[in-house]
């Protein structure tokens, strides 16, 4: 009886024992071991037996990362501007070590030094310009609060604001120059196209005269071209007939037919006189047809005038 007892108590202890001294690190964690209060090594994931009563674990990190809650704050643009801001922060542990024994709590620490700083970069800045230079504000933060938790084992991945809050005054303001900026804008577009299209209109009126002057200057040329065509056409006909005329005259009988075809003519006119006028003066040779002819004739026959020779040059021979 008293050995059963015994066995059950060996037992109860190697139960505690194994409950004590057996530790399993899950994934993505790390545990720390302190042996006799004293920094011993980190535990990676996987199973893991500690010496009973020597080695504890004394700080348990998770290797992923993690998001912080950055509460809101008040601080002072460049032009004395009271702003509410708030972000959130992701960061992961790098080192368990230096995280465990570099810092007492390193996720108040981040956060409060994250405010501090964010507060000394919106001091820089007017108002107007933190809405925009949010990126850059983001950049800033994360650049200080690497410098500040590279000692501590934490890697700060990003930090993004996400609200500023002004006050209501000033987004009352804010709201009456944004909608003056829309009106300017406005009335900057609509002047902009009443003037375009005074240019396009004047254009279109240049172009058209310039048009138009064209025309008139080509038709104007053809029209000449054409008066030109048509004298040259009448000249050469003119020329080609009286050519034929006086072939005809040197020919047998040719004066015989110019004198028949003058006292046709003269006959023709003269009654068309005749007709046409109330008041007719007759010529005191009517009756003598034949003067006339052989007038005609003596023209014709007169042989053209010699053209006068050029001058002699000086002091020729």
């Amino acid at each position: 009886m008293y050995t059963s007892y015994v066995f059950i108590a060996l037992a109860i202890i190697a139960v505690v024992l194994v409950f004590r001294t057996a530790t399993v690190v899950p994934q993505q964690s790390a545990y720390v071991v302190e042996n006799l209060g004293k920094y011993s090594r980190t535990l990676q994931a996987g199973f893991h037996i500690l010496i009973p009563f020597v080695e504890r674990v004394a700080y348990r990190h998770s290797l992923k990362e993690q998001a912080l809650d950055v509460p809101e704050q008040i601080c002072i643009t460049r032009d004395n501007v009271q702003v509410g801001v708030d972000a959130v922060l992701y960061m992961q542990v790098l080192d368990p070590h230096l995280a465990s024994y570099g810092i007492t709590n390193y996720a108040f620490a981040i956060a409060q030094l994250a405010q501090t700083t964010l507060r000394s970069e919106i001091g820089k800045i007017e108002l107007d310009r933190t809405f925009e230079a949010r990126a850059i504000i983001n950049a800033n933060v994360v650049a200080e609060l690497d410098k500040a938790s590279a000692a501590w084992g934490v890697k700060v991945m990003r930090y993004e604001i996400k609200n500023i809050q002004p006050p209501k005054d000033v987004l009352s303001a804010m709201e009456k120059q944004m909608r003056a900026e829309r009106e300017k804008r406005a009335v900057v577009l609509t002047s902009e196209g009443e003037r375009d299209a005074k240019i396009n209109q004047a254009e279109g009126d240049k172009q058209r005269v310039i048009k138009a002057s064209e025309a008139s200057k080509q038709q104007q040329i053809n029209e000449a071209d054409g008066q030109a065509a048509a004298i040259l056409a009448v000249a050469t006909a003119t020329a080609e007939g009286l050519r034929r005329v006086g072939g005809a005259l040197s020919e047998r009988g040719g004066i015989e037919a110019m004198q028949l075809r003058v006292g046709e003519e003269y006959v023709r006119q003269f009654g068309k006189l005749a007709k046409e006028s109330t008041t007719l003066v007759v010529p005191g040779n009517l009756s003598d047809l034949a003067s006339v002819v052989s007038m005609a004739t003596s023209i014709i026959r007169r042989p053209p005038a010699a053209a006068p020779e050029p001058p002699a040059r000086p002091g020729g021979p």
